[in-house]
């Protein structure tokens, strides 16, 4: 079992479930096992909490191919499309994911369908519809949306109403969406925090899409939760999260060569690979500045978790760069498990192997505090006492 603090990890481990939680974790010699209990065995594996995704959109739509293939989609064929994504995210070992905006509050049913035992799939912290502004990013051309700091507290409160536990804003321009510089604040201040201070009333988080310092620096100032992607942040506002305890969700992996398979075959158009490229070299660096200022960093991708990237998993490819950019491969391990458990203010029930806590367990093939890579093999995946994955043979 791999100990997330650095410590040796346990040898011929053996850790003891009841129902969904862990009752006792140890060496063979120190945990008794009573008569009759089902033995699971993982020998010659590396044990580790459940992988996390905190930047998952379950319903993805991209521009180009993608986008017109999904046009007429449905209601009933989305939620299908949904639940099949949920299936093989668990394959992939991650257990918990937190889904920043999804079309009509499909992951939100989902959500619910998972916590009922009436679906397959991770633990999802839902975000509900995005707020958009006219004109920002995400919205179409012509269409009115939410603007004003009163729409957008009440478009905040309609979210969290639905189910949601997260706000999802989009303070700047992006790259999926053709218009709108990536680096610019294109909500204002007041609109900022009066998201934030809607949401945090009902005890409820605020996540910012965004790309730029200034927009950033905003919304750090108004009591934001976490910044997704941060493509062009400078220094100066990376040390400014540090200071606050702002989280970044880095999303590295879309706008790095390892995804140029994945854009290919959903058939980006031109403009959106270019965007894509234009924005390559500074989200690099403010990744690797992140790193040095010692931000909090939790794992996501902006892609499903399983998505083949580079020969592994979008989400292992992940953690990959992170260690690439200037994290130790434990670091990189706990931005993928505990980090995000403590950004979503469940570190008392999940993102580590302890007693007391849900059973969400995966096995890999060697020792990811050693070499990262592990995570692109997943060979066993338990969550909550329930096995969903077992390619071990033993």
């Amino acid at each position: 079992v791999v100990d997330l603090n650095g410590d040796a990890p346990i040898q011929n481990a053996v850790i003891l479930v009841d129902g969904e939680r862990i009752t006792a974790i140890g060496s063979a010699d120190e945990v008794s096992i009573e008569d009759g209990t089902e033995i699971i065995d993982v020998s010659g594996t590396w044990l580790i909490p459940g992988l996390m995704n905190m930047h998952t959109h379950y319903g993805l739509v991209l521009p180009g191919k993608m986008a017109a293939e999904l046009a007429h989609e449905t209601e009933g064929e989305l939620t299908l499309r949904m639940a099949h994504a949920a299936r093989e995210v668990l394959q992939a070992g991650v257990t918990t994911t937190r889904s920043p905006g999804d079309a009509k509050h499909g992951d939100i049913a989902l959500m619910k369908a998972i916590n009922k035992g009436q679906a397959v799939g991770p633990r999802i912290y839902s975000a509900g519809e995005s707020l958009i502004i006219t004109g920002g990013h995400g919205s179409e051309h012509g269409v009115e949306y939410a603007d004003g700091p009163y729409e957008l507290m009440k478009a905040a409160r309609r979210e969290i109403s639905a189910g949601a536990s997260w706000v999802k804003i989009l303070i700047s321009g992006g790259i999926a969406t053709d218009g709108g510089d990536i680096s610019k604040a294109l909500m204002t201040p007041e609109e900022i925090n009066a998201v934030v201070d809607a949401a945090h009333r009902f005890g409820a988080k605020v996540a910012a899409h965004s790309g730029s310092s200034n927009a950033t620096n905003i919304a750090i100032d108004a009591g934001i939760d976490s910044i997704e992607h941060g493509y062009t942040l400078d220094r100066a506002v990376l040390k400014k999260m540090a200071k606050h305890g702002t989280w970044l969700v880095p999303t590295i992996v879309v706008s790095q060569p390892a995804t140029a398979d994945f854009f290919e075959k959903i058939g980006s158009p031109q403009w959106y690979l270019d965007r894509r490229d234009s924005v390559g070299k500074e989200h690099w660096k403010a990744l690797e500045t992140a790193i040095e200022e010692g931000v909090n960093i939790a794992l996501g991708t902006d892609q499903l978790p399983h998505e083949p990237n580079d020969g592994t998993t979008a989400t292992a490819r992940e953690a990959q760069y992170y260690v690439e950019a200037g994290m130790t491969p434990l670091q990189a391990l706990r931005a993928a498990t505990i980090e995000p458990a403590r950004m979503l203010e469940a570190d008392d029930e999940i993102g580590s192997l302890e007693v007391g806590k849900y059973a969400d367990i995966v096995a890999v093939d060697r020792d990811p505090t050693e070499d990262i890579t592990a995570l692109g093999n997943i060979l066993f995946v338990m969550k909550g006492g329930h096995t969903y994955r077992n390619k071990i043979e033993n």
